[in-house]
């Protein structure tokens, strides 16, 4: 789940639950009837002529296209109760970072709206400087909080001249540079719904010691006890004995686990008949079994070739790590000579996974196709460093509201910022440009969907519109694009 892991000048801050101009989204959605299909649209850029099939196989997009296909676990296949789950690694952090880091006890406030409008995936920190950052492709900082206030323009390029810094610059050109070494302690970028509360954590810590100190600190040393606490909350020996975030799922796994639709069972097997399969998941071999059949069935691991737990990602697609038995759900310390069908391993790397497809389809150039939710973990390194295509799973599609869609998502007020704005794009008086996020999905994804059960609704043998290898392109937004997109 989670990854292996200097100056401020005082200023007018304005807190973020004083801010009331807002600019108002436009949300209002068309019910699709069944049956019915979504037509193109006047501008070009989108790609959603479905009446008119793109001309090369190069614009569309088809499961049969692909030898081997393989599925991350959690929010892929595995949907979560987002904002049940949110607050809950909330309170177990804030809790570790009071208790044990003798941090403020203002921590453990409950969160409001206003809390969890602060929370979104994709937010960058400024480690040192006790920032929360946007930024753009460019590396242009869009928008950015001290703590939890809200800067202004001018507050920005007083902290970053020209709205840039060298740690915006080395992440936007290079986003592994600052995986792991020393650029790792200056800036980190939360990716997923297992990390998005250390935002709220880190910001309302910058708050307390800024009060504290009557002004805001030269340099903030604050990430290596919230990195800690995600640790703590995280650990994998926490799920036998019931610590932690593993805990609270185990005792109430419908509280935090959506099951998978029938629907999308079926078609994982359809899958399995035409291509290799694969489950290739950052989670324990424990908690994917109980998760898995929980959401998938008790037979889930019938639906892949093999099962690949704790791969440690993106190190498993650029390392040589040894695959590791897994006896009765446990890692051992045996490294397997010889992967098996249907069998489970732990850790393993890329080469010899395809060295395993090759044995078992017979052919030794497979095409591959890896669907996950993580940008860079599953789709940026994949696709960046070994070539295998990739298919994104972004809830925020779905929740932001889609062009001529009616779909809505449960979680929409822990997904969606008002304050931040949309997860892809970044639009002001005086700009209107893709999020750093919405440019890696157009550059390194063939489609982006909401849910991976609307896919499962299409023929593998249909084409579909995808994003073009430019990145230029928009019409890879399955079934639809954003309403946020749509607007530029």
């Amino acid at each position: 789940m989670i990854r292996n892991l200097g100056f401020y000048r005082t200023a007018k801050l304005y807190k973020h639950s004083s801010i009331r101009k807002r600019v108002k989204q436009v949300t209002d959605k068309i019910e699709i009837f069944p049956g019915t299909t979504v037509r193109s649209i006047s501008n070009d850029r989108y790609g959603f002529a479905y009446s008119n099939p793109a001309k090369s196989d190069m614009d569309t997009f088809k499961f049969t296209d692909y030898d081997c296909v393989g599925f991350d676990l959690d929010n892929t296949l595995l949907r979560y109760n987002v904002t049940n789950l949110v607050c809950i690694e909330y309170e177990i952090l804030a809790k570790f970072l009071v208790k044990i880091r003798g941090y403020n006890g203002s921590l453990l406030k409950p969160l409001t709206d206003d809390d969890l409008d602060f929370m979104q995936k994709g937010l960058l920190l400024d480690l040192e400087r006790g920032n929360v950052l946007r930024i753009s492709p460019d590396g242009i900082i869009r928008r950015a909080c001290h703590g939890t206030c809200l800067l202004n323009m001018d507050q920005i390029r007083e902290i970053y001249p020209e709205q840039k810094s060298e740690i915006t610059d080395t992440f936007c050109h290079n986003v592994m540079a600052t995986w792991n070494g020393p650029l790792s302690e200056k800036v980190r970028s939360l990716l997923d719904y297992f990390d998005i509360v250390a935002s709220l954590a880190f910001a309302r810590i910058v708050d307390a010691l800024d009060e504290e100190h009557g002004s805001s600190l030269d340099r903030y040393n604050i990430w290596p006890d919230v990195l800690a606490g995600l640790f703590y909350m995280f650990s994998r020996e926490h799920f036998q004995s019931s610590n932690g975030i593993f805990g609270h799922i185990k005792r109430n796994p419908e509280k935090y686990l959506r099951k998978c639709s029938s629907n999308t069972i079926s078609w994982l097997k359809e899958i399995k008949k035409k291509s290799a399969t694969f489950l290739l998941t950052g989670s324990n071999a424990d908690y994917v079994n109980f998760t898995a059949s929980y959401a998938l069935g008790e037979d889930w691991q019938s639906l892949f070739d093999i099962v690949i737990c704790f791969a440690r990602k993106p190190g498993f697609f650029i390392t040589n790590r040894p695959f590791l038995d897994v006896v009765n759900n446990n890692e051992t310390d045996t490294a397997s000579q010889d992967l098996k069908r249907d069998e489970m391993y732990s850790q393993g790397n890329w080469n010899e996974l395809l060295e395993f497809f090759a044995r078992i389809t017979g052919k030794t150039n497979q095409q591959c196709l890896y669907v996950g939710d993580n940008l860079i973990q599953d789709i940026y390194v994949p696709n960046a460093f070994v070539r295998c295509d990739t298919l994104v799973v972004i809830e925020e599609q779905m929740s932001e509201g889609m062009l001529h869609h009616a779909l809505t998502h449960p979680d929409e007020k822990i997904l969606n910022s008002k304050l931040w704005g949309s997860y892809f794009c970044l639009k002001d008086s005086t700009i209107n440009v893709d999020s750093l996020w919405g440019h890696i999905i157009k550059k390194h994804a063939k489609l982006c969907i909401p849910d991976i059960s609307l896919i499962t609704q299409k023929s593998l043998e249909e084409p579909i519109p995808c994003f073009d290898k430019d990145g230029k392109l928009y019409r890879g937004y399955y079934p639809a694009i954003p309403l946020s997109i749509s607007a530029m």
